[in-house]
């Protein structure tokens, strides 16, 4: 089964970065995320823009894709905010791909083979997250465009977390895709850096799959997200690491061992990644 990682540098700069770069425990969750799949029959490929090509292949890293790095995100219009809508790269990515594939945000891990899972599976997501107002608010929290409609049908549908997605009917994933980038090109503007990319992402996702009357799987329930023997995801994890040296060490030093003891003809490249090796003597 095919899988696409996805990485838009346009966010890292709206946000007042210089130079791209990415921490230490995002490049170890990645390597380890693209060679996990890789390892259960899976190929996969990066989708990106040229300052991601071009950090990654200054790091050796191109290798990690089967499938190459392509840059189909410089394309990504210009009119989408990448400072609210930090996720439409991923959209964007989707938009490019052909065929149907599973879109692994980087900061996941899937630890086994899902071609048997997903074989009957028409949408297959990370889990199902509930309507909470503070971060799915109704229709009327929007400043929308002259002409925008929103979908009458699905709002009572629990949003989709992406963070795994894979859409096998291309009719459909072309719809949702459309309908998400019409969103965030009718947007006015917005306050939150949340509210306006879950929407376009996650809520529409749920939304469009009950106007067409499709089901979703999930991976996981919402409220059990510790079993990690299918996924591991980072996401949450990200701040801790951050503001805890001590918690950070450990895991990058968690992720070394692993990829020593799973991938070792990688070593000898992880030592070629400056952020890496602190964590590898």
């Amino acid at each position: 089964m095919k899988a696409i990682h996805v990485n838009w540098t346009k966010p890292f700069f709206a946000r007042g970065g210089e130079a791209f770069a990415m921490e230490d425990f995002e490049l170890f969750t990645l390597i380890l995320s693209a060679l996990e799949w890789r390892k259960n029959g899976g190929g996969i490929k990066m989708l990106t823009d040229g300052p991601g090509a071009e950090y990654l292949r200054s790091r050796g890293l191109e290798g990690l894709w089967d499938g190459g790095i392509e840059t189909p995100l410089d394309d990504v219009p210009a009119e989408i905010d990448p400072f609210l809508f930090w996720a439409a790269g991923k959209i964007w990515a989707l938009k490019a791909c052909a065929e149907p594939v599973c879109a692994v945000d980087c900061d996941m891990i899937v630890w086994r083979g899902l071609s048997p899972i997903l074989a009957d599976k028409e949408i297959a997501v990370a889990h199902r997250e509930a309507i909470t107002p503070e971060v799915y608010p109704p229709r009327e929290r929007f400043r929308m465009r002259e002409g925008y409609a929103f979908p009458e049908r699905g709002w009572e549908a629990a949003p989709c977390n992406t963070a795994f997605l894979y859409i096998s009917d291309m009719d459909f994933k072309n719809y949702y895709i459309d309908r998400s980038l019409e969103f965030m090109t009718a947007l006015l503007g917005d306050e939150s850096t949340i509210v306006p990319m879950v929407f376009a992402e996650q809520r529409l996702l749920a939304m469009c799959a009950a106007e067409r009357g499709k089901p979703i799987f999930h991976l996981l329930d919402q409220y059990d997200l510790n079993g990690q023997d299918i996924i591991t995801h980072v996401w949450g994890l990200k701040t801790a690491l951050r503001a805890d040296k001590a918690k950070r060490a450990a895991f990058c030093r968690r992720c070394a061992d692993r990829l020593r003891r799973d991938f070792p003809e990688w070593e000898g490249a992880l030592w070629g990644v400056p952020e890496l090796i602190n964590h590898l003597s």
